[in-house]
């Protein structure tokens, strides 16, 4: 059995307005699922794009403007948003305070194909030894 704790990483600067602590990963022991925390600052967010596993968001403070393909939907505090495999999705903060969000993804690692590229983004793989 192994304990985490989220005080033990650091988040780090994913893009401009936007930190992220990685909470749970193939990093640090987990085989299935992948779970983090951002903070992102009003305006910012998340661009259009789309994950091979599904994805669960959830509000803890602020408000998030989230869309899904063509539909669009405001979320508030502790309100989620279930993000089936494959679909295009993206996020902003569409309140005046930081909007702090939790993603569990079905996959230890993060990967994510951003809208208009080829090659996805990976972080958090097992560490190489």
């Amino acid at each position: 059995m192994k304990a985490i704790d989220p005080k033990d990483t650091a988040p780090e600067q994913w893009r401009e307005g936007v930190e992220t602590r990685m909470l749970v990963s193939a990093g640090n022991g987990s085989a299935q699922l992948c779970m983090f925390e951002q903070w992102v600052a009003p305006g910012n967010g998340a661009p259009t794009h789309c994950h091979p596993v599904e994805e669960i968001l959830t509000v803890l403070t602020g408000e998030a403007e989230a869309w899904m393909e063509d539909a669009r939907v405001t979320l508030a505090a502790g309100q989620s948003l279930i993000v089936p495999a494959g679909r295009q999705h993206g996020f902003r903060n569409s309140g005046i305070e930081t909007l702090h969000i939790h993603a569990v993804l079905a996959s230890p690692f993060f990967e994510a194909l951003p809208q208009g590229t080829t090659e996805p983004v990976r972080r958090w793989q097992v560490p190489q030894k």
